[in-house]
This record gives C-alpha cells, structure tokens and sequence, in this order.
C-alpha cells in the first residue's frame, strides 16, 4: 500500500525567531514537511545556540528546538538583508517571528503588516504579553511568565513554590503558535486567504492553570501546593519503597480505593470505614491516607510494589530520571528514537508524537549550522556569485 506525503508537504515557512517558543512552533511545521527557512543574525545567531555545549559540542535547546531548518544568516538592519527577507516572505505561506516587543513592527514584519501586503499569509506573532496593555513591552522570558501566570504559586511544596522544571510557558505558547498555523492553513484552503495569527506566552501558560484557575475563581480557595499529592484526591502521591525508591499510585474513584485496602494495603476494614470510604472523607483525613499506604508499600521494592498495584488495577508508576525515559522500555518497543544529523555528527532524537497512519515518517532533518543554507537559498532568488560575494564582503550576509 502506497503512503500518503506528509501533510506540509509544499509549505514554506520563513522565521525569525530565537530561544524556544517559535523555533519549538516552526520545527513541529519541518516534521511534518513543511520547508522551515530560519533567519539568523550574523553575530552568532540564535542565541540558543549559546545556551550550552551538551550535545556534544551544541546547544541542547538548539538541537531540540531547530532540526530540519534551513539557516540563512542576514544583517536585518542593512536595507539589503531586509529586503532579501522581504522577497524569502513573498513566496512564503507562512512567517512566524518571536522579536522583542515591537521590533518586528519596526521593521514592517508585524503580522497585520505582512498579511495586508500578502492576503495568502499567515503570519505569527509571538510574544509574552500580546500586543496590547500595561505588560506589552515587558521583558518575557520563560521563568519570569511561569511567575506571572501562577504557574509556580501551585509548583512545589507547602513550604516553598518552585519554577517547572520545563520551559512551560515557552512550550505552551509554541504549541498555539504551531496549532495556530495549522488552522490559519486549513481555512486558507476554504478562503483563499491566511491572515495574521497572535499568541501571548502569558495567555498560552494561563490556559494550561486551568484546573487551579477555575478551582480559585470558581471555589474561593487558592488550590494547596502539595508535592507530589494531588490537591483534591486521596491516595494520589508518592510513596517511599523498601529498596530506596518511590512509587507513585492514583485512586480516582471509591471502588479503586477498596480494592486497594482489599488487595494491596491488606486492610479491607478501610474500604468502608467512613473515614476513608469516599474521596472527600480520605481528603479530609489525608494523614491517616498517607499513612496506610505508606505502611503497605514500604513493605516491598519499587518493582513488587508495581506488580502488586498493577494485579489490583490501581494506577500507578515509577519516579523516573531523566536518565531513565532516555532507556524508557515503552519508547524502545515502540522505536521512537531516530538519529538526527547535525554538525557534529548523528545525534539521538525523538520521533514527534504526532503519529500520522499511513503517511511518511515524521521528516527529521539535520540541525543546520549558522548560515549554513544562506547562499543556497539566495541563489534560489535569482542572485549571482558576484552578488552573494559583494553581501558577504559587506558583512550583509554570512
């Protein structure tokens, strides 16, 4: 049976973007196809590129955030690299950029801008706070908008709130962007035109706290930090193991709860006891929850416990390093893991968790270096050696 291309096939996508959240967008838009032409500063680049030496020699946030991109590296204050930037968006379907407030409007690569002068666009602007509002032109980087989205009041312990340990609000404002784009595109084939696209990392995060939010506005209550405990269910936690490990369990309703007083805790007296019988009763008397379980498990390893939680149906799993997902069995079986080139070499990666049946394989292409693709993709526009010599010496391009 023939397989189908991947969805963007055909689908050029130009960026001037940096750090995580619209280099996360436009790389989810490469694995599925689409052709990704990043637009770097001379000067370095992407100053991602500098977070760190990890990945043997690269930066680990680059090389998650920017495979299968083609990197042209221009100087957008000289007129020349501008207006090279220009003709790369008119023959785009899609532009995206993450410029400091207000930067992009300058240089007339604002969205409503770009989308005026060509109706087929869609064109993305991100940014911390939107366009508009006391916080437009505050500085946003990720930690600083997981404050400001309350993300860490609810992170953390009773005694102290902590930052996720994830660019959250980078990756939730990527992932509208990369939604955003995918509908702009759907009803660009229904009208015949695309049209300018907004995310805000504050908006984007503040979403995500749904469930705290509506808990807060809804409840009256700002929702209790708990560690690994589930603010509003019981038995939902952490519990030590007789090998030094932890096991994580979560009873979502009352019959789970007997079964695992019955099978596990070894208490069936619990499952009716009107202090533990329903959740709101073990939430109330969370103590004495914590304790019966903690009883039970410290009993047995890590793995006994998984198997005994697992025979009664209870939901449960192991607190994995980061160490341990990169061996993860799951993964492994399903061979999720790909080599992806680069620089210096292959390099591990996951497959995107976008599985499409029946298509090609998720494109994963190889991380670019600076300016790698620039005289290949000017070439495609029509310009000379002589030219491409003349905007190298001038320092316009690199």
């Amino acid at each position: 049976m023939s397989t189908q291309p991947l969805p963007l096939e055909g689908i050029t996508v130009v960026a001037v973007e940096q750090a995580v959240s619209a280099p996360f967008a436009t790389r989810q838009l490469a694995d599925l196809g689409a052709r990704v032409v990043k637009v770097e500063r001379l000067d370095g680049g992407d100053f991602a590129r500098g977070y760190d030496t990890a990945a043997r020699g690269l930066a680990s946030h680059f090389v998650w955030c920017n495979r299968g991109k083609e990197s042209v590296a221009l100087d957008l204050k000289d007129p020349r690299g501008l207006a090279i930037l220009r003709r790369l968006v008119a023959d785009a379907d899609v532009f995206v950029q993450n410029l400091a407030q207000g930067a992009a409007a300058r240089l007339g690569l604002d969205a409503a801008t770009l989308c005026a002068a060509h109706p087929r666009l869609v064109a993305v602007d991100i940014s911390g706070y939107g366009a508009g509002g006391p916080y437009a032109h505050k500085r946003a980087y990720d930690m600083l908008v997981q404050c400001e989205a309350g993300l860490v009041s609810v992170t953390g312990t009773p005694e102290r709130a902590v930052k996720a340990g994830i660019p959250a609000a980078d990756i939730a404002a990527a992932m509208y962007a990369f939604s955003g784009v995918l509908a702009a595109l759907v009803r660009r084939g229904t009208t015949g035109r695309g049209g300018p696209v907004e995310i805000s990392m504050l908006e984007a995060l503040a979403e995500w706290l749904g469930h705290p939010l509506h808990h807060m506005m809804h409840g009256g209550t700002e929702p209790a930090r708990t560690g690994f405990a589930h603010a509003v269910i019981a038995p939902y936690d952490a519990y030590d193991t007789a090998d030094g490990g932890q096991v994580l369990l979560s009873v979502q309703n009352d019959r789970e709860w007997r079964r695992l007083a019955e099978l596990v805790l070894e208490r069936p007296e619990l499952a009716d006891d009107p202090d533990f019988a329903t959740n709101a009763a073990r939430v109330a008397h969370r103590t004495g929850t914590d304790e019966a379980v903690a009883r039970a498990l410290a009993r047995f390893t890590a793995a006994e416990c998984v198997t005994r939680l697992e025979a009664a149906g209870i939901a449960c799993a192991r607190i994995n390093t980061v160490a341990d997902v990169a061996a993860h069995p799951q993964l492994a079986a399903r061979e999720r893991w790909r080599e992806v080139a680069s620089p210096v070499g292959p390099l591990r990666a996951l497959l995107p968790p976008i599985t499409l049946g029946g298509s090609q394989e998720a494109y994963m292409g190889a991380v670019p270096a600076l300016g790698e693709h620039t005289c290949a993709t000017l070439r495609a526009l029509g310009m000379t050696d002589e030219q491409l010599a003349e905007l190298r010496r001038d320092g316009v391009i690199a």
